[in-house]
């Protein structure tokens, strides 16, 4: 299993190593319980690591490259990943002012982060992702965070230690953190890139899947131009995986590539019968298998 506790640590013969931290937010869709299974199909050997649709950065932090170019195009995630990497104790210091109530949720929740000094925001981004239902990130038609409060008896808002390895690790590696769409972020691949999709997922039924993280939906035709995307890194010459719902619209769109099915557990369901394990998602590759991990 993958060790990323984000603290440093003592090895048996009493040597001190550092973890490179985990996530510091929940993602709907995030990958941590899928790690394992994405390290061990990571192509041996790339030049630079590009995640155009990091989210959370699950895989980024598990597998701790020292050259890699991370995008998103949620404002919030990113300007937290900045301000963690270059103001940690600030972002922490304000993390310990907030109140696990729902009064002052929906105070925070109510703010516009476009008002806040970049600390502020990521202290609030963090705050609001600790405490509202289950983590989930949702913006309504306007932009506005709109998660109702999650009622944790003892949510755990600041979590420094994972914060200062998050922050040593961006800081001191080569990591370009840019906010833009992901066909941008893909333009920067070169050959022998390794890049990773991880985009919203394709709806499983039209009723039960969670795929709207901002104010503007993840298409049908957004996973077409996806698909293009993928075959045009693959023509360049990059190493290329994506992560998406078991369909067979997804399938399809992939059809030529290696696609292994992945046993994934649902916990968005609306309907509690229809949470639980399953071959819900698939992994496609444009290489054979890796040996990572």
């Amino acid at each position: 299993m993958v060790d990323y506790n984000g603290t440093k640590q003592t090895s048996p013969d009493g040597r001190s190593r550092t973890v490179r931290g985990r996530p510091f937010v929940k993602w709907a869709g995030g990958k941590r319980q899928l790690i394992d299974i994405l390290l061990k199909n990571v192509p041996p050997q790339y030049n630079t690591y590009i995640e155009p649709l990091v989210g959370a950065g699950a895989l980024l932090f598990a597998l701790a490259p020292t050259r890699a170019i991370i995008s998103d195009i949620n404002p919030e995630i990113i300007n937290a990943y900045l301000v963690i990497r270059d103001n940690v104790h600030a972002v922490a210091s304000s993390l310990t002012r907030h109140k696990n109530t729902e009064e002052y949720f929906y105070k925070a929740r109510s703010k516009n982060p476009n008002q806040l000094s970049p600390v502020q925001r990521a202290s609030r981004f963090i705050y609001l992702n600790r405490t509202c239902f289950n983590g989930l990130y949702r913006e309504n038609s306007r932009g506005e965070f709109n998660v109702p409060f999650g009622d944790y008896e003892t949510p755990k808002i600041l979590d420094k230690g994972n914060l200062l390895a998050v922050s040593d690790y961006l800081g001191s590696n080569h990591i370009s953190i840019l906010c833009q769409d992901y066909k941008k972020t893909a333009l920067l691949a070169k050959p022998g890139d390794f890049v990773y999709c991880d985009p919203p997922y394709y709806p499983l039924n039209t009723t039960s899947s969670f795929t709207k993280y901002s104010k503007g939906d993840f298409t049908e035709q957004d996973q077409g131009e996806l698909s293009q995307v993928f075959r045009d890194l693959d023509r360049k010459g990059c190493y290329v995986m994506l992560s998406n719902s078991n369909t067979p619209y997804i399938r399809g769109l992939y059809k030529g590539y290696d696609i292994e099915e992945i046993e994934a557990y649902r916990a968005l369901n609306c309907k509690a019968e229809r949470r639980g394990k399953g071959l819900y998602e698939i992994l496609v590759r444009n290489y054979g298998r890796g040996t990572k991990g």
